[in-house]
C-alpha cells in the first residue's frame, strides 16, 4: 500500500493552524477576563495573558474560579475552556483548512 501526502497543501494547513492559534489565546484571554466578576476591579486588572498562560495574579483568584461570586458562580476556568471547544476550535479549523 502507498500514501501520498501533498505537503504542499499539509504545510499550508500547519501554517494557518499556527496564525490562528494565536488568536485564540487572545480570544480566550478576552473571555476569561469577561467571566472574571468585578467589583473594584482589581481581579480583571490583575489578570494577564503571559506567553501561553493566562495569569490571574491576585490572592483569591482560586476561590473566585470556584465560585465564590455570585457574578461568575461557575468560575472562569471552565466556561472559558467551553467557550474554546464550542466557538474557537472550530473557527480554528475553518480558518486553517480555508488558509485564511
Amino acid at each position: 500500500m502507498e500514501i501520498k501526502v501533498d505537503t504542499k497543501a499539509l504545510s499550508k494547513l500547519l501554517n494557518g493552524a499556527g496564525k490562528a492559534s494565536e488568536q485564540v489565546k487572545v480570544d480566550a484571554y478576552e473571555y476569561f477576563k469577561q467571566q472574571t466578576p468585578k467589583r473594584s476591579g482589581n481581579a480583571r486588572n490583575r489578570t494577564r495573558l503571559q506567553n501561553d498562560s493566562i495569569v490571574a495574579d491576585y490572592a483569591y483568584s482560586q476561590r473566585l474560579n470556584e465560585g465564590w461570586s455570585k457574578q461568575a458562580p461557575n468560575g472562569m476556568v471552565d466556561p472559558t475552556i467551553e467557550h474554546i471547544e464550542k466557538t474557537l476550535l472550530p473557527r480554528v479549523l475553518r480558518r486553517a483548512t480555508n488558509g485564511q
